[in-house]
C-alpha cells in the first residue's frame, strides 16, 4: 500500500515555528513532485510549496521568506520548515507526492496535520 505519513503539528505561538515532515511508504519506483497544501476552516485547499526531484521549489506568496521546502529523495521524505508563524497560517496541512509505480503514476495524498498558531 503505498502512502503519504506527515508529522509535526501542533499549537505554536505567532513568531514561532515549526517543522512538518512526511515520509512515502510502498512500493514506489520514484517520486516526481511533492509538496505541501493546506486547508484552513471555510477555506479550499491552497498550494504551500512544492519541490521538484531536483530540488526546484516553489512558494505561495503569502509563505515566501517564511517557509522552506526540502527533501530527501533516497529516504522519500518531504520536509516543510515553518517561521515566523502567524495566525492567518492556522489550517491542516497536507502532504502531496506524484509517485511513479511502474507502469503508472499516481497523485497521492497524506491524512493530514493540524497547524494552531495562537495570536
Amino acid at each position: 500500500q503505498v502512502q503519504l505519513v506527515e508529522s509535526g503539528g501542533g499549537l505554536v505561538q505567532a513568531g514561532g515555528s515549526l517543522r512538518l515532515s512526511c515520509a512515502a511508504s510502498g512500493s514506489i519506483f520514484s517520486i516526481n513532485a511533492m509538496g505541501w497544501y493546506r486547508q484552513a476552516p471555510g477555506k479550499q485547499r491552497e498550494l504551500v510549496a512544492t519541490i521538484t526531484s531536483g530540488g526546484s521549489s516553489n512558494y505561495a506568496d503569502s509563505v515566501k521568506g517564511r517557509f522552506t521546502i526540502s527533501r530527501d529523495n533516497a529516504k522519500k521524505t518531504v520536509s516543510l520548515q515553518m517561521n515566523s508563524l502567524k495566525p492567518e497560517d492556522t489550517a491542516v496541512y497536507y502532504c502531496h507526492a506524484n509517485v511513479v509505480i511502474i507502469p503508472h503514476s499516481l497523485e497521492i495524498w497524506g491524512q493530514g496535520t493540524l497547524v494552531t498558531v495562537s495570536s
